[in-house]
């Protein structure tokens, strides 16, 4: 079966984000005064093959921890549907 990985990757709120802060002021000065606080991450999509849901589960995190995010820093979460093939 082919799924896909709908995976998000943000910085730990421990972690300064200066892109996050960069883009907060940029909307204050769009005069978008309402924004408090803007976090810049990532999104990715990953198309795999596996036998199921879980084993593909597991091949995500496996790529997550091992290439995808830094797990000093960064942290994520994915979404996992079965794709077209």
């Amino acid at each position: 079966m082919n799924f896909l990985a709908k995976i998000y990757v943000t910085l730990k709120a421990s972690v300064l984000d200066p892109q996050g802060t960069t883009v907060t002021h940029a909307l204050h000065a769009q005069n978008f005064l309402s924004v408090s606080d803007v976090r810049v991450g990532k999104y990715m999509e990953v198309t795999l093959s596996a036998q199921s849901k879980e084993e593909a589960a597991t091949l995500v995190r496996d790529m997550c921890d091992q290439l995808l995010t830094n797990p000093v820093i960064e942290t994520y979460t994915f979404e996992l549907t079965e794709a077209q093939s």
